[in-house]
């Protein structure tokens, strides 16, 4: 059964514009509350966290009164990263964990994704039930069996000293001089607090959220002010999260981006070398060539999954590993947290710093990204160019000329009627060539198709 409402990350969209309502997000606080608190015979308790989107406050409500409609007891943890509602949900014991955030999108767009009790992402068939009873009619429990609503004590603070305490004890931060850019999302109070904490001299910006300016021309997809501050305060690194922290990039002391892919490079060359990896590392088709030929020169696994980090997850969990990530920032280490955790997921790469005494510049050198071609082929209708007998002699033909230094990925989008084609090489000039070339056969397929 197909999900109406659910996509690969939750429920996502416009607000104002269905599914994100009020009278929908009413209907899906009640469904879940129907679902995740049918166990045990007391009431089932339920974590609510959001972003600092102006519309978080709306959408809170709504969800608040369709889980106590339900039945269901409610926490209500306030602006919090999306990893550590998932944090909290697991160690309160909570029947579920309710995340009001777009991630990295603009403050107009908002979603609602659910953890289970385990800090997971809810599996496919409970996302489906709750789809289920939200075609059934709204009925409230009696009024002696209505949920209960309260703040959620000092959650902000409880993450922090989790966060801190997957730093290694007999290491810390001392000296070292960062600029922590907070997209003007859920981490504006959490991540400064880790670091410094720790030890550091931290520089925070973007960290005045006011509804509307969270991951505008800051954060981790918008890096050019953070890399411009670090170098104007000679600062060592700095870091950059997005709106609901569950994305990092870093920027080293010349001002040069690290991407995900370098993160996980470091990070996983450092446990290597400690004897902490535990087999593999994952990563998904979009994963720069580079990292892949980095990581089989030192003998380590590498496998990729599909886009989108419960793929990575997935994958993770089926070969018995821990370490994994996409380009984009979201890395995940499942020895150390349930799902991607930006803050996490930097402090391990600062472990390596510290332990190494080496300089971001320093741990990425031996790493060479690719150079990478996409392009986005507008289609009128879905179109199935893989299938298509003259794509597929088109890619040939490109990975013919490509050889063992280059990769090609023809992935349609699950969102728009888009096919992404990229190429990726060693040769900026070829790949940009190939690439408009092998576009030019999708659009004459899907041409065809019309």
């Amino acid at each position: 059964m197909a999900k109406r409402f659910f996509g690969t990350d939750g429920v996502r969209g416009k607000m104002g514009d269905e599914p994100i309502t009020p009278e929908t997000m009413l209907k899906l606080g009640w469904a879940a509350g129907r679902v995740l608190g049918k166990r045990g015979g007391d009431h089932a308790k339920v974590l609510i966290g959001k972003d600092t989107r102006v519309s978080g406050y709306l959408l809170e409500s709504a969800l608040e009164a369709g889980l106590s409609a339900a039945g269901v007891d409610i926490r209500l943890l306030g602006p919090m990263p999306t990893p550590g509602i998932a944090y909290l949900t697991r160690t309160a014991r909570a029947r579920a964990g309710v995340v009001i955030s777009a991630s990295h999108n603009p403050y107009e767009d908002n979603g609602i994704k659910f953890f289970g009790p385990d800090g997971m992402k809810l599996p496919d068939a409970t996302e489906l039930a709750i789809e289920e009873a939200m075609a059934e009619p709204l009925r409230t429990v009696p009024p002696a069996e209505l949920g209960k609503a309260k703040r959620y004590d000092d959650a902000a603070g409880r993450y922090i000293e989790f966060c801190k305490s997957t730093f290694p004890h007999r290491l810390n931060l001392e000296g070292l001089r960062i600029v922590v850019d907070c997209a003007n999302g859920a981490a504006y109070h959490v991540a400064p607090a880790v670091f410094s904490e720790l030890g550091a001299i931290v520089t925070a910006i973007a960290n005045d959220p006011d509804g509307f300016n969270i991951n505008r021309e800051c954060g981790s997809t918008h890096p050019k002010h953070l890399q411009k501050s670090v170098v104007e305060k000679n600062a060592d690194l700095g870091i950059a999260l997005d709106g609901d922290g569950d994305r990092c990039i870093m920027v080293d002391s010349f001002g040069q981006v690290l991407d995900g892919d370098m993160l996980l490079y470091i990070a996983a060359l450092a446990r290597h070398a400690a004897g902490r990896l535990h087999g593999g590392v994952a990563g998904t088709l979009m994963t720069n060539l580079g990292l892949e030929q980095a990581l089989s020169a030192r003998k380590i696994p590498f496998k990729r999954a599909s886009v989108g980090d419960r793929y990575v997850l997935s994958m993770l969990q089926q070969e018995g590993w821990e370490v994994g990530g996409e380009t984009s920032g979201h890395l995940i280490f499942l020895d150390k947290s349930t799902t991607g955790d930006g803050i996490i997921a930097v402090l391990e790469v600062l472990a390596a710093v510290v332990q190494s005494g080496k300089s971001l510049a320093e741990l990425k050198s031996g790493l060479t990204i690719f150079p990478q071609t996409m392009i986005n082929v507008r289609m009128s209708q879905r179109v199935d160019v893989n299938g298509s007998a003259m794509v597929r002699q088109a890619v040939s033909e490109v990975e013919r000329e490509l050889g063992q230094a280059g990769r090609v990925v023809l992935r349609p989008s699950g969102t728009e009627p888009v096919v992404r084609v990229m190429i990726e090489g060693r040769d900026a000039q070829q790949i940009e060539r190939l690439a408009h070339q092998l576009a030019d056969v999708v659009r004459r397929v899907a041409g065809q198709a019309a």
